[in-house]
C-alpha cells in the first residue's frame, strides 16, 4: 500500500525562530552585567547585530580576549488588537568577547549556548543547525500589514472563517480577531468573556510567495461555505 505523505500544517519551532528572528525590530541584550535595548535591527546574517555560531567553532577574537555571557531577547507580539498580544518569545544564550558593544554589534560572533521559543505550545530548545536550515516565512515581512488590513478593511471574512471553527467554541463569543497568518494557513483567535481560544485554519498547500496568499484564502472560504451548507442541510 502506497502511504499518502501527511501534509504540513503549521511552521516548525525552528521556523519559527528564524521568522521572528529575521523580522525583529528590536531586541534586549543582557551582557556583561549591563542591559542594552538595540533598535534598528535588519533582518540580514541571522540577526542583523548578532551572527551566531557553534560553540567549538574557532571564530572572533584569537588573541585571548575574556568572553562573558550574554543573553538576547526578542518577542514576537499579535498585530491585531488581540487580548494577550505577546504570541512567543525567543531567548538566545551563549558567550561574546568582551566588552560588548551595542553601537559595534555589527561584526558580533556569539557562540551559542541555547536558543529557545516559548509559545502557547510550550518551550522548544533549537539547535543551531535546525535554525541555519531553516527557511524564514515568506509573509513573516508582510504579516502585520495583512492582519491590519483583514481587521480594517475585511472583517466578514473572519466571520465567514468562524464557520469552520467547532460550534463549541463559538457559543457565547464576544469577539473573533486574526491572531496569525503564515505560509501554512491563518489562526484565529476567538475571545469569550473569561477565556479565549485559538483555531488554526490550514490552507490547502503551502504559500511560497506572498501574491499566492489570496487565492489559499478563497479556498479556505470555500471549504467554510461547503461545511454552512452542510450544517443547514443536516
Amino acid at each position: 500500500m502506497r502511504l499518502r505523505p501527511t501534509r504540513t500544517t503549521g511552521p516548525t519551532p525552528a521556523e519559527r525562530m528564524r521568522s521572528i528572528i529575521t523580522v525583529a525590530h528590536s531586541m534586549t541584550v543582557v551582557a556583561d552585567g549591563h542591559r542594552h535595548e538595540v533598535h534598528s535591527l535588519d533582518g540580514t546574517a541571522a540577526m542583523g547585530r548578532l551572527h551566531l555560531h557553534e560553540p567549538s567553532d574557532d571564530v572572533g577574537p584569537g588573541d585571548g580576549t575574556p568572553r562573558v555571557p550574554i543573553r538576547v531577547e526578542l518577542t514576537d507580539i499579535a498585530p491585531a488588537p488581540v487580548r494577550e498580544r505577546l504570541r512567543a518569545r525567543v531567548t538566545l544564550t551563549g558567550l561574546v568577547a568582551a566588552p560588548y558593544r551595542p553601537e559595534t554589534a555589527g561584526s558580533t560572533c556569539v557562540q551559542l549556548g541555547q536558543a529557545v521559543l516559548e509559545d502557547a505550545e510550550g518551550r522548544t530548545y533549537v539547535p543551531l543547525t535546525q535554525l541555519e536550515a531553516a527557511e524564514t516565512d515568506p509573509l513573516a515581512g508582510c504579516e502585520a500589514a495583512m492582519l491590519h488590513h483583514l481587521v480594517a478593511d475585511h472583517p466578514d471574512l473572519v466571520t465567514r472563517l468562524l464557520r469552520l471553527a467547532d460550534p463549541g467554541l463559538t457559543q457565547g463569543l464576544e469577539r473573533a480577531l486574526p491572531l496569525a497568518i503564515d505560509r501554512y494557513g491563518i489562526t484565529l483567535r476567538l475571545e469569550h468573556a473569561t477565556r479565549h481560544h485559538d483555531v488554526r485554519l490550514p490552507f490547502p498547500t503551502a504559500i511560497t510567495e506572498v501574491d499566492q496568499v489570496g487565492l489559499q484564502i478563497h479556498a479556505v472560504l470555500t471549504a467554510a461555505r461547503r461545511a454552512a451548507h452542510s450544517h443547514l442541510s443536516a
